[in-house]
């Protein structure tokens, strides 16, 4: 296995580093537009373990939105597999690159979608993930496999939703990811700043859309953002945190391939960055449409939208200064093997003090890199397979929490995952 890794952000940054303590793939090109970044990964799984592992890697330059470009360079390395890294309004041109090149494919978050044109709040235009779904036979006629939304929410949270179909529930009246933490960053001083743990393009995008929800007897509708506010009990003492309506992949995948009267997908963003993200829209920074703007050098386009991101801290380099514990989950209603009511909450949480010291990566960035390292693990040995446009729903769960919860003496990953039961069954 070949893997093209494209973009070396923060999330393509701690995927090399998990990969690195792996020996199931053959070689792996970290590529990105900046191919510093992409030197830097590897002088830093260098010095972690040493030349032999950091031979495995090879840096390159990218251009991510180019598909010609992307598939020249998988040919070049006689890439098997393109691991997309980079923001997704990347995605049509890597997926697009990794079909021409023959490569199977992988992302942690899926084409982006359009609103409604005159309703938005309460119908849907183009979903998520509809551009890659629509091409799907494309893919099968190629017998190649593009696995999208193989992140931490989309990604472990589709392999929980499958587990809890699959092992502990007869009827699932709602599937409901529920995301949470307790994180907070400092600056020098020592004060709390605002300073989100991913990619603030990418959050403002899931924020400010028009959250989806699925229901089995209505089909997908959307609702204004910020709808439906819950207090959810987190574990592992992050404790309860509010939580509000987002657009995210779930809601898309899971009614694909498992039956569910209702899915939904809440985040727990907290009232400053509701805030924040209101003032952004008030003021139109949240657009991505270029807008003319005066310099010295005279009038320059740019999308506000990148203005703010290049303002904040990057993700990647926040981790010394945060503190505490991310929890990506799915909380599960309906009837259990039993026949009787049953709710549990399935869950992963990862700490930041953890993910710093062993591979010097924050937390939030390190739990979605994890996933997809699993899930290429789990294809290399052939124990998921598959052709055409694929959700982790598609795969067996047990295999993955498996190698995932096992110590690394035995050949897993060393990660506990949990579940809470939270009614009596």
């Amino acid at each position: 296995m070949r893997i093209l890794l494209v973009g070396a952000g923060g999330v393509g940054d701690a995927f090399a580093k998990i990969i690195a303590r792996r020996t199931f793939f053959d070689h792996v090109i970290v590529s990105d537009y900046d191919i510093a970044r992409a030197k830097r990964t590897i002088v830093a799984i260098g010095l972690k373990h040493g030349h032999a592992v950091a031979s495995r890697f090879s840096a390159e330059q990218i251009d991510a939105g180019d598909p010609d470009v992307v598939a020249s360079v998988a040919r070049q390395h006689g890439a098997t597999h393109v691991m997309n890294a980079v923001e997704p309004k990347f995605v049509p041109t890597v997926f697009a690159g990794a079909l021409a090149a023959g490569c199977d494919y992988l992302d942690m978050a899926v084409s982006l979608s359009e609103p409604h044109p005159t309703d938005p709040y309460h119908q849907t235009g183009v979903m998520l993930g509809d551009d890659q779904f629509a091409q799907a036979a494309d893919w099968e006629t190629a017998g190649r496999l593009a696995l999208v939304g193989m992140g931490v929410e989309p990604g472990l949270s589709d392999v929980f939703a499958r587990y809890a179909s699959d092992h502990l529930f007869r009827q699932i009246e709602e599937l409901g990811t529920r995301d949470g933490a307790n994180l907070v960053v400092r600056d020098d001083a020592g004060n709390e700043i605002f300073a989100p743990s991913f990619s603030i393009w990418t959050t403002i995008e899931e924020c400010l859309n028009p959250p989806l929800i699925f229901e089995r007897d209505r089909g997908w509708f959307t609702t204004p953002p910020f709808s439906e506010p819950e207090m959810f009990d987190f574990p592992e003492g992050i404790g309860r945190v509010e939580c509000v309506n987002v657009e995210h992949e779930e809601v898309v995948l899971m009614p694909r391939w498992l039956d569910a009267k209702r899915v939904t997908f809440k985040y727990g963003l907290g009232e400053e960055f509701i805030g924040v993200l209101k003032t952004l829209h008030l003021l139109g920074l949240d657009r991505v449409d270029p807008v003319r703007v005066r310099s010295a050098s005279g009038p320059v386009l740019v999308a506000p939208r990148d203005v703010v991101a290049a303002c904040l801290p990057d993700p990647a380099t926040i981790g010394p200064r945060m503190t505490g514990k991310t929890c990506a989950g799915v909380w599960v209603t309906g009837t259990g093997l039993n026949d009787r009511p049953r709710e549990v909450y399935l869950y992963h949480v990862a700490d930041n003090e953890w993910t710093m010291r062993e591979y010097d990566t924050q937390c939030v960035v390190w739990q979605t890199a994890l996933n997809p390292v699993i899930a290429l693990e789990l294809l290399a040995a052939g124990t998921w397979g598959g052709i055409g446009v694929l959700g982790p729903e598609a795969f067996d769960a047990k295999a993955f929490l498996d190698l995932m919860s096992a110590p690394e003496s035995e050949g897993g990953y060393g990660q506990p995952w949990g579940m809470e039961d939270r009614l009596a069954s």
